[in-house]
C-alpha cells in the first residue's frame, strides 16, 4: 500500500493491491490496528494508516504529522460503512477510484476530515466486460454504488 499526502489538493492518495485494500477494510471494521505503507519515491509518503476506535458517532480522518500517519477513527457503525466502501473498491473490476471527502450532511464522515482518494487496484475506468454497459457520452462505465 502506498500513501502520499498531496499538499496542493489537501488530500491523501492511497494506492494498494486488492489484498491490501481488503486488509485495510478489515482493519477499519475492527479498529485499533496499524498498517504500514510501502516505501515510495513520491514527495510526501506516509508511514501507514492507524485505525482507532472512538465512542463519538462518525468517522474522522486526520494526518498525524509527528508520526507521518493517516489516522482513521470512529464508532463501529460508521467504520463499517467505510470498510464496505473499501471492500467494494478492492473487488470492483471496473477500475476507477473512490473519493472519501466530507460534504454537509455526509452520512458517516465528520467535518474537518482529510479527503482521501482510493485508487482501484484494477486501474482506471473501462467498459464493463461482463455486460458491455457504458455511458455513451463519456465512454466510461458508470460508478458502482457505494453505501453511505
Amino acid at each position: 500500500m502506498r500513501l502520499v499526502s498531496d499538499p496542493v489538493f489537501g488530500e491523501v492518495d492511497l494506492t494498494a493491491s486488492a489484498e491490501e485494500l481488503a486488509d485495510l477494510a478489515e482493519a477499519v471494521a475492527e479498529g485499533d490496528r496499524f498498517i504500514r505503507s510501502t516505501s515510495s519515491e513520491d514527495s510526501a509518503p506516509l508511514a501507514g494508516v492507524a485505525v482507532e476506535k472512538a465512542s463519538r458517532p462518525g468517522v474522522r480522518i486526520d494526518l498525524d504529522a509527528s508520526r507521518q500517519t493517516l489516522v482513521i477513527s470512529g464508532d463501529p457503525d460508521a467504520r463499517a460503512i467505510l470498510a464496505d466502501n473499501l471492500r467494494a473498491m478492492a473487488t470492483a473490476k471496473d477500475g476507477g477510484h473512490l473519493h472519501v471527502d466530507y460534504f454537509p450532511e455526509h452520512p458517516y464522515l465528520l467535518e474537518g476530515s482529510v479527503p482521501i482518494v482510493v485508487n482501484s487496484p484494477h486501474g482506471a475506468f473501462r467498459a464493463d466486460e461482463r455486460s458491455g454497459r457504458q455511458d455513451p457520452a463519456s465512454g466510461m462505465t458508470p460508478l458502482p454504488y457505494f453505501r453511505s
